[in-house]
């Protein structure tokens, strides 16, 4: 009964670390899509400040990488240290 206890949490505690890495996978994503999407309607309204939004865009992306990317590492360090 022990083995059979050790086992399933240990398949719990990696499964929900892989559960916890591919949401922050899709969180990522649709949070991209949505800046990628918002930034081409505000260019179609206004081309004259496509710099300033474009810019913009991309620092927004690379903020919600960042957190998906610190995401995905504690999860695999929650994997790896057990």
């Amino acid at each position: 009964m022990e083995l059979l206890t050790v086992l399933l949490e240990a398949v719990a505690a990696h499964g929900w670390a892989g559960v916890g890495a591919g949401i922050a996978a899709v969180g990522a994503g649709i949070g991209i899509g949505r800046i990628g999407g918002s930034a081409l309607e505000s260019i179609a309204r206004q081309p004259e400040a496509s710099g300033d939004i474009r810019a913009n865009m991309i620092l927004a992306a690379a903020l919600i990488e960042g957190a998906a990317l610190f995401a995905v590492i504690v999860c695999l360090l929650v994997v790896l240290n057990q």
